[in-house]
C-alpha cells in the first residue's frame, strides 16, 4: 500500500482514496468531511494526506508520518 491518503472530487461527492486500493475508504456530500476522515485515517497510519480542489489540482498536504528533521538536502 501507498504512504498517501488523496481527498479528491468525483462527480458529486468526494472520496477518500488511498494509494494502492481499489476501493474508497469513504464517500462524502462535502469536501470538510472527507478531509476530516482522511485526517483520521493519515493520523493512525502515519501517512500523509493530499488535498485536491475540486479541478483535480493540490489544495494542501498534511503529513502526519516520521518526517526526519533536520530534512535530508
Amino acid at each position: 500500500m501507498g504512504n498517501q491518503i488523496h481527498i479528491v472530487k468525483n462527480g458529486n461527492v468526494w472520496k477518500v482514496k488511498q494509494e494502492g486500493c481499489t476501493r474508497s475508504s469513504g464517500v462524502f456530500d462535502h469536501q470538510y468531511q472527507a478531509i476530516e476522515r482522511g485526517r483520521q485515517i493519515a493520523m493512525n497510519q502515519g501517512k500523509e494526506l493530499t488535498i485536491h480542489a475540486v479541478d483535480g489540482h493540490i489544495r494542501d498536504k498534511r503529513s502526519y508520518g516520521n518526517d526526519p528533521y533536520p530534512p535530508r538536502g
